[in-house]
């Protein structure tokens, strides 16, 4: 849920708006976006949102929350296309200007100069930021890994950042996801003999789960249902999306021509390869589908699964489901514990410090990871010889020239929640309301009154509350309490229906412990 703000003589200019995906603490909901709050009240001074790449934490939220902003967007082909297409599903594209980059040229933004600078990373046209002031130049890596070889897109050149670095750099605001690695990332190029290698050796049909937006991936996986001899198949909506886009722009031009999950199905079992979305273990893609049975793509025993992807954490249970019911099924599964089927798009220590020795920065500002990974970064660059380091947190307001770096201000921050089609503030009203729903249950009691007290039963309803077979008489008590509650009804209606509701919950926390939400209809007779 990426959001960057940089602030230079009262201009505003944005990096990135990204969503995060839900948990179980946001019951009903799949989408997060950020609150924009700070910005929004400063959107005459907003000059636009330049984005660094296409993935959903960085993109995501535009389609959104950019038309209210009222600015234009900056990205380079392959990420304006993917941008072009949300916006079109939302049905606002016509009003959002999105506008593709020169790369070759610098853009100027008021007192911001920015040019993409291209680095690797697991999607096309990954563009770190240099971003020059009258203050000194701040380098945004955006996500990146130096890979020599990178099988789309262009490597890093060293030249270039070498001369970045030489022009002097204030800040490097630096991507800190894989700091605690030791090792490089290592190539795209070198995982396509590993995937080469498991399918070769695989009995059954053999189904491969990466993420949607890792085209290298795709084209690599391609290659390798050519190399060996199966028909390749495509399950999920995102890479149908992915591909695309990824054609249109110039890039996945081999790509092998697919068979749909029909055609699949009637295939000799060894000579198929299925792609399909899901590795995260998301509920609705295909994977899961596949493996609780409800795709038209079946896999049975002797089948292989290969997770060419990182488990995000987080997502263990998740993952860890969907891996018990194909375990369940018989089917061999290969993470990349097992074999080399997976590499990393962001930095080890190796590449780290080797971006510090290219840039030089004065300061070296983590983002992109939790807590624990930003002090690392912090530590890391001062032992590398990175003269300053500066952690933030989300909101705070950091004055990084003139003077010496120091936190100045606080900017409100929060999550926005995608319910339907309608945004509300993820610890609002509404959510905090459903929070308690799944935790403690309804309770519905309607009672008419009348000139002189209660007319006939009340009537009382419940969902969720652990009753199960004392129903029965849990209701009755739940009358009672309520006929007891009326018997000297007050003139104040509000005061009478604040005693039902507190009599009915009362009965329920004491048959269940619950504390049930509790809804009082009084019908005037």
């Amino acid at each position: 849920m990426n959001v960057n703000l940089y602030g230079c003589q009262g201009k505003w200019l944005m990096v990135d708006c990204g969503i995060t995906f839900a948990d179980p603490a946001y019951p009903g909901i799949e989408l997060i976006l950020p609150d924009l709050q700070f910005i929004e009240e400063r959107a005459d001074d907003l000059l636009g949102i330049v984005l660094t790449h296409g993935h959903e934490d960085h993109i995501g939220a535009l389609p959104y929350l950019a038309e209210d902003l009222g600015v234009p967007l900056y990205a380079t082909p392959f990420t304006a296309g993917l941008i072009r297409g949300k916006l079109e599903e939302e049905g606002n594209a016509k009003r959002v200007k999105l506008n593709v980059v020169d790369t070759t040229k610098t853009l100027q933004l008021g007192p911001f100069g920015v040019d993409f600078i291209p680095l690797s990373h697991s999607i096309p046209e990954m563009s770190g930021l240099s971003i020059a002031t009258p203050y000194g130049r701040v380098f945004h890596t955006g996500d990146w890994k130096l890979d020599a070889s990178p099988v789309i897109g262009k490597p890093a050149a060293p030249e270039q950042l070498s001369a970045i670095g030489d022009g002097g750099v204030l800040a490097l605001v630096c991507d800190s996801t894989n700091v605690f690695n030791n090792d490089p990332s290592g190539s795209e190029a070198d995982v396509r003999a590993g995937i080469t290698e498991v399918v070769a050796k695989a009995k059954g049909r053999v189904l491969v789960t990466t993420f949607a937006s890792n085209a290298a991936r795709l084209h690599t996986l391609g290659e390798v249902a050519k190399q060996t001899g199966r028909a390749l198949c495509v399950a999920g909506r995102s890479l149908d999306r992915i591909l695309k886009v990824a054609k249109a722009t110039g890039y996945l031009k081999d790509f092998p021509a697919t068979v749909d999950p029909e055609a699949a199905m009637r295939l000799p079992r060894d000579k198929v390869m299925i792609v399909a979305t899901g590795g995260q273990g998301e509920d609705r893609a295909a994977l899961s589908r596949v493996a609780f049975g409800s795709h038209p793509i079946k896999l049975d025993a002797g089948d292989t699964v290969v997770f060419s992807s990182k488990q995000i954490p987080g997502n263990e249970v998740a993952i860890g489901r969907i891996q018990n019911q194909l375990a369940a099924k018989g089917i061999v599964m290969i993470t990349d514990r097992q074999a080399h089927v997976h590499v990393s798009g962001h930095p080890g220590r190796p590449e780290l410090a080797q971006m510090y020795k290219w840039l030089r920065p004065e300061i070296l500002m983590p983002v992109h990871g939790e807590m624990r990974h930003l002090m690392e970064q912090a530590r890391f660059a001062l032992s590398e010889g990175v003269p300053q380091a500066l952690v933030q947190s989300n909101g705070e307001i950091v004055r990084l020239a003139p003077g010496n770096p120091q936190k100045i201000g606080h900017a409100p921050i929060g999550r926005l929640v995608l319910d339907g089609d309608v945004l509300l503030p993820g610890d609002g009203g509404t959510i905090n309301e459903r929070r308690k729903l799944s935790i403690n249950g309804q309770m519905s009691v309607a009672v008419a009154i009348g000139g002189r007290g209660l007319i006939g039963t009340p009537q009382v309803r419940y969902n969720g509350l652990p009753v199960e077979e004392d129903r029965v008489p849990f209701l009755e008590e739940t009358v009672d309490a309520v006929i007891a509650a009326t018997k000297q009804p007050p003139k104040d209606r509000e005061k009478l229906r604040e005693a039902i509701r507190l009599a009915t919950r009362k009965v329920a926390t004491r048959w269940t412990g619950k504390k049930p939400i509790v809804d009082v209809l009084l019908i005037e007779a």
